[in-house]
């Protein structure tokens, strides 16, 4: 199959079709963090983020085979898709045990410093994805309104609570790092459910041997919330919604995108406030303002030189 080239920094601003896929995904992944907390009620961290990792390979390897996906190797994407592997499981790893030990609350703040790593990164590894005063404000403005909404949640950690706070933002880091690696690197070139599947075969194969080796108690219980939650992080999360981020990371550029994802934890304090009863304050709303803000200043049209204005 001839690869296809990477779109121009043109094509990289985002049309109301990806805008709208974007706000999709992240009403999923901020349904996701309570998702997270429920099932570690059930199942041990590091297993349950292995259960997901290997239902959801089954998932995506199935579709492949249906939609006649080919996933050989002479495509040059093995060794980027291994980094890529390694990274998402790491990340996962780190997801799923510091939110164990911390409040959701506070994960999800230092979980969405990732933007920051993806904007530096594409920044340094992506041609044509260059940071801008307007995006730096964006981002700025939008992580400040991330800590505004969670405000009420930022006191003085215990050294458990830190303990989680310092696994989720290295998570965040890997995060970035992932999306930054598959922008840059024959990725970008292959079927996102290509991409996908190395990440998640990567983290079936590492995570079980990760859970013993921190000896994890394997006892599981089958309770209808719990198989709820692992359903939905299968189905819906880990194959579905990550394809088509990564279809939307190969057409688009990172900084754009990743101005979106602060999105996910508003999302997430909606849903908590939904299903968990957890209160609205006003400082939610102040925060979607500013998300607001700063996704209209990442993604506003970039002014065009002198010479290319009509006169």
């Amino acid at each position: 199959m001839k690869p296809q080239p990477i779109p121009s920094p043109s094509a990289g601003a985002l049309d109301a079709t990806a805008a709208g896929l974007l706000v999709l995904l992240c009403a999923i992944w901020g349904v996701a963090q309570v998702a997270v907390k429920v099932g570690n009620a059930g199942i041990a961290p590091v297993l349950h983020c292995a259960l997901r990792s290997i239902g959801a390979a089954a998932l995506v390897l199935l579709w492949c085979r249906l939609r006649g996906i080919r996933l050989g190797l002479r495509d040059g994407s093995l060794g980027p898709g291994l980094l890529a592997g390694v990274l998402f499981a790491s990340e996962f790893l780190l997801i799923f045990a510091g939110m164990d030990r911390t409040t959701a609350a506070r994960g999800v703040v230092f979980v969405y410093f990732a933007p920051f790593i993806v904007a530096l990164g594409a920044h340094w590894f992506t041609p044509g994805d260059r940071l801008t005063g307007a995006k730096l404000t964006g981002l700025a403005a939008a992580f400040l309104g991330l800590a505004l909404a969670f405000a009420d949640s930022l006191r003085l950690p215990s050294a458990r609570e830190l303990e989680g706070d310092l696994m989720c933002l290295a998570a965040a880091v890997l995060w970035g790092a992932t999306t930054v690696v598959i922008k840059a690197s024959r990725l970008s070139h292959i079927p996102a459910e290509k991409t996908l599947l190395y990440q998640l075969g990567v983290s079936a194969v590492v995570l079980p041997p990760a859970s013993l080796l921190a000896g994890e108690d394997w006892t599981i219980r089958w309770e209808p919330l719990v198989v709820a939650s692992l359903v939905y992080q299968v189905a819906i999360v880990a194959s579905a919604s990550y394809a088509a981020w990564y279809w939307l990371i190969a057409r688009y550029q990172a900084s754009r995108l990743a101005a979106f994802s602060f999105l996910t934890p508003i999302f997430g304090v909606a849903s908590g406030a939904v299903l968990l009863g957890e209160p609205v304050t006003p400082a939610l709303a102040a925060a979607v303002a500013l998300v607001g803000f700063g996704i209209w200043c990442v993604n506003r049209p970039e002014p065009r030189p002198l010479s290319q204005r009509a006169d």
